[in-house]
């Protein structure tokens, strides 16, 4: 799977957000995991994961994917719940044959018994820079979110309009109504 052993993840500086870290912690998870499920295959390891979620277990390309925006803001808190949670859905997928909740027991038993983490569903990450729509946008009556696509337009000289209240929308970070 990697070119990291288990033991160099202690190499890395604290805060260091980089791929091989993210790899090494992986690995990690992946020999802890193998001393209670032997057979367990490696997962291959993609960091294209993109918008509001942290990581992914993808069975049909059989592997795990990783937020790298998401694990740059806060790499400490990602690798310590993101990826045993993914390991989590990989363990259980491969240990439990059939269709077994995302959530349910399996997972739970897996995250505290293996892993030693609380069975979290969801991340606390701020995803306003990660989103597919990072971009705000004010008019009279609320608040619009932009892509990168549509904020570009709008560099570029485009004018977007509120369909409720009809006022031209301007980039909140040049609000100064404020």
């Amino acid at each position: 799977m990697t070119d990291f052993p288990a033991s160099d993840i202690d190499d890395f500086p604290l805060g260091d957000a980089s791929r091989a870290r993210l790899l090494a912690h992986v690995e990690r998870c992946l020999v802890t995991a193998r001393v209670h499920y032997p057979a367990l295959p490696s997962p291959e390891i993609w960091c294209d994961l993109r918008g509001r979620s942290a990581g992914q277990a993808h069975y049909g390309r059989g592997g795990l994917r990783f937020n790298m925006t998401l694990y740059g803001e806060q790499p400490e808190a990602f690798l310590a719940d993101v990826v045993p949670h993914e390991m989590a859905h990989w363990v259980v997928h491969h240990a439990c044959p059939g269709r077994v909740r995302p959530h349910g027991a399996a997972w739970q038993r897996v995250m505290i018994e293996v892993f030693d983490r609380p069975p979290s569903v969801t991340h606390c990450f701020d995803t306003s820079r990660a989103s597919p729509a990072p971009y705000a946008y004010l008019c009279g009556c609320r608040r619009h979110y932009f892509t990168r696509r549509r904020h570009n337009n709008v560099c570029r000289g485009s004018r977007y309009r509120c369909r409720h209240c009809g006022e031209a929308l301007r980039p909140e970070a040049c609000d100064d109504r404020v």
